[in-house]
């Protein structure tokens, strides 16, 4: 109900703003379809038309699978941006891209805030997997051992008046000794 409330004020608010309305209206479709890539090329013809639209030679014009999403776009190589030459002059040097380049599909794998797959391994995969299982490992034999063995902030149980019995104080100004 509180939602149904809220919506209802929500709208109550839109209608008195028409700015609000158009700019809701002009992005209802929430992305552009002009951005949709066009279905895979079938001939030779349509095949160069692609490549050229992408600014590539029609030899090294290759796609995606079909049962992808990416339609004509290509596939281009699974290079990161850290493997790019960083003293060759780009129009983007930190992106390490020219003006006009295609972008790969999957470009947020390939940045240089990503984990890349440019550099060698620090330690390899044996002694990663070694030092996981025995911190696993470790923890859970801690936590078997040490089960019944409760640690808690000890306290006494609550003075409360009522249960004062026969003029019992509960607190004496004398020194303690």
């Amino acid at each position: 109900m509180s939602a149904l409330i809220k919506s209802v004020k929500f709208f109550n608010r839109i209608n008195k703003n028409p700015a609000a309305i158009y700019t809701i209206v002009r992005n209802a479709g929430g992305w552009n379809k002009d951005f949709a890539p066009e279905p895979l090329p079938k001939t030779e013809e349509e095949r160069r038309a692609a490549a050229k639209k992408y600014g590539l030679l029609p030899e090294e014009y290759k796609t995606y699978p079909d049962d992808l999403p990416y339609g004509d776009y290509p596939h281009l190589e699974d290079k990161p941006y850290e493997q790019k030459d960083i003293y060759y002059p780009y129009d983007h040097p930190e992106f390490r891209r020219n003006f006009g380049e295609p972008i790969h599909a999957e470009h947020d794998l390939h940045e240089e805030t990503r984990a890349g797959t440019a550099a060698p391994l620090r330690y390899s995969m044996g002694v990663m997997w070694a030092s996981f299982l025995g911190v696993m490992c470790g923890t859970f034999a801690l936590y078997v051992f040490l089960e019944d063995k409760k640690m808690y902030q000890p306290a006494m149980p609550r003075q409360m008046p009522k249960d004062v019995k026969n003029g019992a104080k509960h607190y004496s100004f004398e020194p303690a000794r």
